[in-house]
């Protein structure tokens, strides 16, 4: 039976939990997950546990930050005066802002703190610093010279 490698197309399933047990992410058979391994759809440490299954295989894997989200970075969390904002924004702790940079990329940040003058804004990914668990299952695997 072949087992998967980089530049498979594959379809799982699973199911991914915080440290604590909370479900950050879930991916049963009627939402399965379909990509390419390689092409970097999926965070690196996903694309490893991935790598070497063989269709109707189970695991689980923790993956740590470094190769999930990546750490939590302090230089993304950026105060910002109100003064500097649109009138018209909804800015209450949690909400999201999308923010183009000077290179016209753009961000999407989380409003954590809010003050009389400034917001508290986080450009982090909201699973960041995090470990992670996946309870997977991989349920296809095409390769052109298999099929």
């Amino acid at each position: 039976m072949p087992i998967a490698q980089e530049g498979d197309t594959v379809t799982i399933t699973y199911r991914g939990t915080l440290e604590d047990g909370s479900l950050f992410d879930v991916a049963e058979e009627e939402e399965e997950t379909r990509f390419v391994l390689g092409d970097n759809k999926v965070i690196p440490g996903l694309e490893r546990a991935i790598t070497g299954m063989e269709v109707g295989e189970q695991k689980t894997v923790t993956i740590p930050p470094e190769e999930a989200y990546g750490i939590r970075l302090p230089r993304l969390v950026e105060k910002v005066s109100l003064k500097a904002l649109p009138d018209n924004l909804d800015l209450e702790v949690g909400n999201q802002l999308e923010i183009e940079s000077a290179d016209g990329t753009r961000i999407r940040m989380v409003i954590l703190e809010r003050g009389p003058e400034s917001i508290l804004l986080d450009a982090n990914h909201p699973l960041a610093g995090q470990t992670l668990t996946f309870q997977l299952e991989l349920l296809e695997l095409d390769r052109p010279t298999l099929n």
